[in-house]
């Protein structure tokens, strides 16, 4: 049944389209099949064999980890998306980890040596994955110029538009985004203090902009924000 549901899940994925049916067979010889519940850490920078990562369900935060212990959400990782060592190169500087955010999710993964072995072997797949990693990094880099040069209060209306864009329901101008984040989680993605980012939310309820809840966040209407 998990290789039937490997196959399934790597063909649909836009990267792997360039390989034939036996490639993907093939590639699912070398793939770990995991589902894992809300809370769970699923992966450490840190680890002796190190993995990249195909989200195939749920959604998931990359968290960074400083010299002294403080911690920063790095990303949100969607349906479709990479994590790991997506470079193909271990960096010891770098300590960060994955944890589950939705009650479920599905993942696959491959162990790195075995992703470059393959990668070497389809010159096609190495640029697919080479483009998709790239403009991935573009993103975060945009991110964090964004970050660098907005006040809080832009930076979390960026954020609320462009989540609401990547996977919120519409209807007329109301978007409903499924609220799988904490105040705290949404201060660390805009780099800012829980007592901010409750002050901005509440701010934004009072001005009737948004209804925010533990189990979902309505924009009243995302031409005003």
């Amino acid at each position: 049944m998990y290789e039937d549901l490997k196959y399934w899940y790597l063909r649909d994925h836009k990267l792997f389209r360039t390989l034939s049916y036996a490639q993907i067979k093939q590639l699912c010889i070398i793939t770990g099949f995991k589902k894992a519940s809300k809370g769970e850490i699923i992966y450490f920078s840190t680890s002796d064999l190190p993995r990249i990562f195909l989200l195939k369900k749920g959604n998931i935060k990359i968290v960074a980890v400083d010299d002294e212990g403080n911690e920063t959400i790095k990303d949100i990782i969607q349906k479709g998306d990479l994590f790991g060592e997506l470079t193909l190169e271990s960096d010891d500087k770098n300590e960060e980890y994955a944890k589950v955010l939705s009650d479920d999710v599905t993942i696959c993964s491959f162990l790195m040596s075995d992703f470059e072995d393959l990668l070497l072997k389809n010159p096609k797949l190495a640029l697919s994955y080479t483009k998709f990693v790239g403009l991935k990094m573009k993103r975060v880099k945009n991110s964090y110029a964004n970050l660098i040069s907005k006040d809080a209060k832009t930076r979390l209306y960026q954020f609320l538009k462009n989540w609401a864009e990547q996977e919120g329901s519409k209807n007329g101008n109301v978007v409903t985004i499924e609220n799988y984040l904490t105040q705290n989680d949404i201060a660390q993605i805009i780099c800012t203090s829980r007592q901010t980012a409750t002050h901005l939310l509440n701010e934004m309820e009072s001005n009737n902009l948004l209804s925010y809840n533990r189990k979902e966040i309505i924009i009243q209407d995302i031409t005003k924000i």
